[in-house]
């Protein structure tokens, strides 16, 4: 890597790669836990495109620049650099690896910002584009990935590698005071939120591997927990395609068209109380998409209860509880991992999240504040007043006010 020279001025290089990791952060709730990064793809020294990775599970910074590079009218033969801020990679996950979407283009030098932080793959990437012949620099002066993507070097941190536990998005909805129900007479009961956010959170269901719930949201709430259109109309708030926003690119794609499989529905219940009648077991309508519905109890339950569950169409798994009373959280976002979910949302009463944020399971949050006072049950107010919560975005979704902050 040493020697090599950039088709471009290293001040130049410089400058981009920080207009470029400036510009990645505005979608750093949307892609975590992958990092944010921005590339860029020259002709003649000249920027036909950049590119970001926008969404988690959609295609990384460089696909997305030679996608637009493309667009540009510039023939591949002209392009001659890719700036990135952050090394390629190397090895196929819900994408395919970028390194080999780089050769592919026929771009032979590719200026990086900072190498990857994970150990398993640091270096990799640029020593298969050198062997194939591209010519690779290094800025000697890395990105601050701890300005751009604090988030990813927790994801890629030593002991989150030892211990493995899914990326936990919590969201809820609360009242102005801080309950996640709202007073009688509001909302039928159910509905803080307005339209807009509603249907945002279509889009989030749309972009994990599981949604986690626990019984007593499922008895509560009796929720379906699926990917359809928000329809629920709001005196005020009309549903309407969302606009483009700091931190969301949805690019009018509606959940029902997302090629990536419904979320697993995922039911923390330590003694097997769900109802067998309940709505998670209904026949999916429409264009209306539901995941498998598991359920995580204590070993030893009642065989009856089971074989209903079962019979109802619920997979059945245990996991340790803690002083045998309760699943333990630990051995069930262990379990979690292990079915091979990666992200995963938290949509559960005051209870489970409380109990969640508290022991460090929640690496993530998104909270929506409806124009509602009072409220039934607990309050979260007090925890978000003291949560280390960092990189906030404060936002506004139709009528209601957002936060989004990762936890920690």
């Amino acid at each position: 890597m040493n020697g090599v020279t950039p088709s471009i001025d290293p001040a130049q290089a410089r400058e981009l790669l920080a207009g470029l990791g400036e510009e990645a952060r505005r979608f750093r709730f949307e892609v975590a836990p992958n990092p944010c990064v921005g590339a860029a793809i020259l002709a003649n020294g000249k920027v036909i495109s950049r590119g970001f990775h926008r969404v988690w599970g959609g295609p990384h910074a460089e696909v997305d620049a030679i996608a637009r590079a493309d667009e540009s009218g510039v023939p591949r033969d002209q392009w001659d650099t890719m700036v990135v801020t952050l090394e390629p990679c190397s090895s196929a996950g819900k994408t395919g690896p970028c390194v080999q979407a780089i050769l592919e283009a026929g771009i032979q030098r590719v200026v990086v910002g900072a190498s990857d932080p994970d150990l398993r793959h640091r270096g990799v990437g640029l020593e298969q584009l050198q062997e194939a012949g591209v010519e690779v620099s290094v800025d000697p002066i890395p990105a601050p990935l701890d300005l751009v993507a604090p988030h990813f070097l927790r994801w890629t941190d030593r002991d989150r590698l030892r211990r493995p536990h899914p990326w936990t998005i919590a969201k809820w909805a609360q009242t102005l005071t801080g309950q996640l129900s709202p007073p009688k007479g509001v909302g039928e009961g159910r509905w803080i939120s307005g339209g807009a956010s509603l249907e945002e959170v279509q889009f989030l269901r749309g972009r994990v591997d599981a949604i986690v719930t626990g019984v007593g949201t499922v008895i509560a709430d009796d929720p379906r927990l699926t990917l359809r259109r928000a329809t629920i109309p709001v005196p005020g708030d009309p549903l309407q395609t969302l606009p483009l926003g700091e931190g969301i690119d949805r690019a009018g794609v509606a959940p029902s068209d997302l090629d990536s499989p419904a979320p697993a529905r995922v039911v923390l219940d330590s003694w097997l109380r769900t109802p067998p009648d309940a709505r998670l077991f209904s026949e999916l309508e429409g264009a209306e998409r539901g995941g498998k519905v598991q359920i995580l109890t204590l070993p030893g339950g009642d065989p009856i209860r089971r074989r209903a569950l079962e019979a109802a169409g619920a997979e059945i798994h245990t996991a340790r509880g803690a002083k045998r009373q309760s699943l333990d959280l630990r051995a069930a976002w262990g379990w979690l991992w292990e079915q091979g979910y990666q992200r995963v949302m938290l949509e559960s009463g005051p209870t489970l999240l409380r109990n969640a944020l508290e022991a460090g399971f929640v690496d993530q949050v998104r909270v929506y504040t409806g124009d509602v006072r009072g409220g039934e049950g607990e309050s979260l107010a007090g925890w978000l007043v003291e949560a280390p919560l960092s990189e906030r975005l404060h936002r506004e979704s139709g009528v209601d006010a957002v936060l989004e902050a990762f936890n920690g």
